[in-house]
């Protein structure tokens, strides 16, 4: 079977790795907004079909784990799915973030589509987010958006995440981005 079954998805088969990459979020330790540079490897691994009566959606397992600077531990890990229905044109991303948060986003795009955005909000019928108690109440995750783009052995995303926390009286926008290239 060829990566097109994979549409949009595709391009994202394979072992990636970024250096550039830049989280403004809160800090709890020195109570603050800080833009924090981060290094990144992320693995998508392709599957499919996986049949849903006359749906079928194909997919990459994915991981992604964030450094900063030279530690030893990443300060942020995901693992999920990216998937694909051909015949509604739906891209879809479901991963979990071990904070107490799980995610499903969406959108939609052309089949040799080179940027997308997907999005969720809480409670969302479709695309929805689910949270922990501890971050209903003090650090809740309102909505997601992440926006990708791809080129020629790399691929980016611009990521807000509005958060309505104790700290602030309105939403905070915590931000992510990063360009990633192919290593594998």
């Amino acid at each position: 079977m060829s990566n097109a079954a994979w549409g949009p998805l595709a391009a994202l088969i394979g072992e990636w790795e970024g250096e550039g990459g830049l989280d403004t979020a809160f800090s709890h330790s020195k109570e603050k907004v800080l833009q924090t540079p981060y290094l990144e490897k992320v693995s998508m691994k392709p599957f499919g079909p996986v049949d849903n009566g006359s749906q079928h959606l194909y997919g990459l397992d994915y991981k992604t784990a964030m450094w900063r600077d030279d530690e030893e531990n990443p300060f942020h890990t995901e693992v999920g799915y990216w998937l694909w229905d051909g015949a509604t044109g739906e891209v879809l991303r479901g991963f979990v973030v071990p904070r107490g948060i799980t995610v499903l986003a969406g959108g939609t795009a052309a089949s040799d589509a080179t940027d997308y955005t997907l999005r969720a909000e809480l409670g969302g019928s479709q695309y929805s987010i689910s949270e922990n108690q501890y971050l209903t109440k003090h650090a809740s995750t309102v909505s997601y958006t992440v926006t990708i783009a791809i080129g020629d052995g790399t691929w980016s995303y611009d990521e807000t995440t509005m958060l309505k926390m104790d700290e602030f009286p309105e939403p905070f926008a915590h931000t992510d981005h990063n360009t990633l290239r192919r290593v594998g």
